[in-house]
């Protein structure tokens, strides 16, 4: 029953910014890491940003100095804010809220959004 609904992606120029959200039903994501992931087009899914229950961040290197995720657990809401757009980062923006881990390296118990389209076209 948990769900996780993304917004705020649309279509933008280069050199342009947007803000996407997450809003979760069901779960209290201040006790969970989340984290932005997108795809491509005939690309595998891949980690965009990460934030721990912490606030502490980790970032894939070609978004850094870019892109900012944050959270706000008043509102149970994860963001991702999205400076200086390229064309690359068109994609499909996914957000995931992390489970655990077990000790065979299998993550149990995470859930995904539905994701929302970014395109970066001029």
């Amino acid at each position: 029953q948990v769900q996780l609904v993304e917004s705020g992606g649309g279509l933008v120029q280069p050199g342009g910014s947007l803000r996407l959200s997450c809003t979760a039903s069901g779960s209290i994501l201040r006790l969970y890491a989340m984290g932005w992931y997108r795809q491509a087009p005939g690309k595998h899914r891949e980690l965009v940003e990460r934030i721990s229950s912490g606030s502490s961040t980790n970032y894939a290197d070609s978004v850094a100095g870019r892109f900012t995720i944050s959270r706000d657990n008043a509102k149970n809401t994860v963001y991702l804010q999205m400076n200086k757009l390229q064309p690359e980062d068109t994609a499909v923006y996914y957000c995931h809220r992390e489970g655990v881990v077990l000790t065979t390296g299998r993550m149990v118990n995470d859930f995904w959004g539905q994701g929302t389209q970014v395109t970066v076209s001029s």
